[in-house]
């Protein structure tokens, strides 16, 4: 996480363009005024937790439990969202915001549709990167490792202990296709969401509960002097955790 604004911003002839028309997004907002916006912002300027790294416990599970339950309960909205980065057959990167299902012994936990443009990266090439970042606490965890898909059981009970909202659009479907008209997505929801309230139980075949084992978790704590806290945990080839401070 970059905690400076650059002070310098390049721009190509376009740029110039749209700033003298003020169109460089179509909805009247020139690049001028969109810097003067961007270089207004800060970050940080409440106080923010320490984090004693001599203090944290042997494996990174038991430390992003805590970390979650402290941004959630200093008032972190959605703390529960994350970037999930897949790689595509081109081995192009991809990234999406995703919510967090469970953390556990074997990894984090997340679902999707095996059909879904994730689903089918993730089906040829196992392995993920996710991102979490709290800024109402300056802290961010990254995670990297393998990913598996669990079985259709597993997957099903996922999907029956959400909302009728999720199990609609479970239902709903065709993740990632081409959309041919909003008119088509509204048909294809109200029908999915009149079958959610009618059958609970109604089997969404594509549905799919994915764990991603860990083999580097960071945990960043900003700091307001720019002296950023990093504690990276590394898996050894025998198994256990090792614990290293990385330069912020």
């Amino acid at each position: 996480m970059s905690s400076e604004i650059s002070d310098e911003v390049s721009h190509d002839a376009s740029d110039q363009v749209s700033d003298a028309t003020g169109t460089g997004t179509g909805t009247g907002t020139g690049g001028e005024e969109f810097r003067a916006v961007l270089h207004a912002l800060r970050v940080w300027d409440s106080p923010l937790p320490g984090f004693d790294t001599g203090a944290a416990p042997a494996e990174p599970v038991a430390l992003f439990r805590e970390w979650f339950v402290h941004a959630a309960r200093a008032g972190q909205q959605e703390p529960h969202t994350m970037s999930l980065a897949t790689v595509d057959g081109e081995g192009r990167p991809d990234v999406r915001t995703l919510m967090l299902h469970d953390v556990d012994v074997r990894g984090w936990h997340f679902a999707s549709h095996a059909t879904s443009a994730k689903g089918v990266q993730l089906a040829a090439r196992p392995e993920a990167a996710l991102g979490f970042y709290w800024p109402s606490v300056g802290r961010q965890v990254r995670v990297r490792g393998r990913v598996t898909a669990c079985g259709p059981q597993e997957s099903r009970a996922d999907l029956a202990v959400r909302s009728r909202g999720a199990l609609a659009a479970a239902l709903t479907g065709r993740q990632s296709e081409v959309l041919g008209s909003v008119e088509e997505l509204v048909r294809a929801s109200e029908a999915a969401w009149e079958r959610a309230g009618a059958e609970p139980d109604a089997p969404a075949p594509t549905w799919t509960r994915y764990v991603l084992a860990p083999a580097e978790v960071e945990f960043f704590q900003g700091d307001a002097s720019r002296r950023h806290t990093r504690l990276r945990y590394r898996r050894a080839a025998d198994g256990s955790w090792v614990r290293e401070l990385l330069w912020p």
